[in-house]
């Protein structure tokens, strides 16, 4: 069995010579529209209908869930969560 790892988000930033929260960002972000892409996949739900749920253009919903992240915000990916019925949680820890 082959054992998925999650990126770091610090060694991201390092391979990609970018501050540390710019590397969690992409962690962040990738993980949310991991998600939803799963869940578009287990409603069967087309990117138009996601984009009318939205209120995002069909042509950003394709972008985003195709794997562009260039100028995708979090607030954009949060509507997307939402528009397929997920919600977000945050944790935060202390840095050690």
């Amino acid at each position: 069995m082959i054992k998925k790892r999650r990126p770091s988000a610090a060694g991201l930033a390092r391979q990609l010579g970018i501050p540390k929260s710019r590397g969690v960002e992409a962690v962040l972000k990738a993980q949310l529209i991991a998600a939803v892409t799963r869940e578009i996949e287990r409603r069967r739900l087309t990117h138009a209908e996601v984009a009318a749920r939205s209120g995002l253009p069909r042509t950003a919903v394709t972008g985003i869930l195709s794997g562009s992240l260039q100028k995708v915000t979090i607030d954009r990916v949060l509507r997307l969560l939402e528009a397929v019925g997920l919600e977000a949680t945050v944790r935060v820890t202390r840095a050690s």
